[in-house]
């Protein structure tokens, strides 16, 4: 059964890992991904690591299964390549700084009078409008300014970025949603649109309820560790040999927490007799509660708060996450066979439905223009003669 974007072609700009992130989960959901590169040189993360076998396994993770075209923009040659491309696809994506593709001759509005039924879409740091849309954007510059590196971490520590790539992934989840919704509303109109989204504004819209807590308690949000600001007890507590969570998210919960640990002395305190309360008594909870928990093993709470249905789980390493029997049985776990560096595990696609069809593999990565022939031949109907003429220009690589 074909994916619900079966035959819906997708022309791939985009480097490094906000765009390429994006179009790789429309290519999940069975969407033909055409990526553009430069000749000789590719998408930056070709030189990324880690690496095995000399070949860039952070490229290959996010740029499976896509085809790759190596075109030069700066050439007229390359340029008209794009554009009979652009014809003949859907979807652009693209994530340049914000005035890159109208230097080229390539922008929304030259691109619009092409293909009237295409969906552009602009993954940048700041958008494509403001005072500071031209400025350069990495991960780490948006979690600063977005506000999450000021909640994250420990109480009095120095600002802590998160151990992944938020920045650029929020922006390819939210860029994503939105090239869909462009999809859909073309089925109804029949015209493209452009769709702009930038890595600040997705970190400000992930900031959940720290704007409203500032408004209400007219102090800024600061770093709590592991806990929740409003949630008691919410957060990871050490074992006699592990660190694993708990969440009591509501007050039967706290009684049935209590009644397990055989603590009726806490559920009887009106110190933490609902949430509000525990919360506004934390320093007095916590420290009873981690005397408790140190009494045993991390995998002897989890299974004794489990069996009385209070939400809790292991804080796994890495190693462990890649063994976990639950993402297994949802195909989260899936591998990749490159003829250079062998089977090489990846996450699978956390969009579960009905007519998408589950593979435990996933096709690698094409190296920089092995695709090229292909495309401009079969899409763009060039002869062999042509597709020599345009090697020899230099527009192709």
């Amino acid at each position: 059964m074909p994916g619900p974007l079966e035959g819906v072609r997708v022309l791939d700009l985009t480097r490094v890992l906000a765009g390429p992130f994006c179009t790789m989960m429309l290519a999940d959901l069975g969407a033909e991904v055409v990526k553009v590169e430069v000749p000789g040189i590719g998408d930056d993360s070709r030189g990324f690591g880690p690496f095995k076998n000399g070949k860039s396994l952070y490229y290959l993770t996010v740029n499976r299964g896509k085809k790759s075209v190596a075109l030069d923009l700066k050439k007229d040659e390359g340029k008209d390549l794009l554009l009979k491309l652009a014809r003949k696809s859907d979807i652009l994506v693209e994530n340049f700084r914000p005035g890159t593709m109208e230097k080229l001759g390539l922008g929304w509005e030259v691109l619009k009078k092409e293909n009237p039924r295409l969906i552009y879409a602009a993954v940048s740091g700041f958008g494509h409008s403001g005072p500071d849309s031209r400025k350069p954007a990495y991960d780490i510059l948006v979690q600063a300014r977005g506000g999450v590196m000021s909640i994250t971490g420990w109480p009095n520590s120095p600002p802590t970025r998160i151990g992944m790539s938020m920045g650029d992934i929020t922006a390819a989840v939210f860029g994503s949603s939105g090239i869909l919704a462009a999809l859909y509303q073309r089925e109804k109109t029949g015209k493209g649109q452009k769709v702009d989204v930038a890595m600040l504004d997705c970190q400000l819209a992930i900031l959940e309820n720290a704007l409203v807590r500032y408004q209400v308690e007219g102090k800024a949000p600061s770093p709590l560790g592991t806990r929740h600001p409003t949630i008691t007890p919410f957060q990871a507590f050490r074992a006699s040999d592990a660190w694993f969570v708990v969440a009591v998210g509501n007050d039967s919960l706290w009684k049935t927490f209590c009644e397990t640990l055989d603590r009726a002395d806490l559920l009887a305190d009106p110190r933490f007799a609902t949430n509000g309360d525990r919360t506004k008594h934390i320093a007095d909870l916590i420290p009873e509660l981690e005397r408790v928990f140190a009494r045993r093993k991390a995998q002897e709470w989890i299974d004794l708060l489990e069996g009385a249905g209070v939400p809790s789980a292991p804080v796994n390493s890495v190693d462990k996450v890649m063994q976990d029997p639950q993402l297994r049985a949802r195909n989260m776990l899936v591998t990749v066979e490159d003829p250079e560096v062998g089977t090489v595990t990846i996450p699978g696609n956390p969009i579960k439905m009905e007519n998408l069809p589950e593979s435990p593999t996933r096709p690698p990565a094409s190296g920089i223009g092995q695709d090229t022939e292909e495309v401009l031949s079969g899409l763009l109907g060039l002869s062999p003669a042509q597709i020599r003429k345009l090697r020899e220009s230099g527009a192709l690589g």
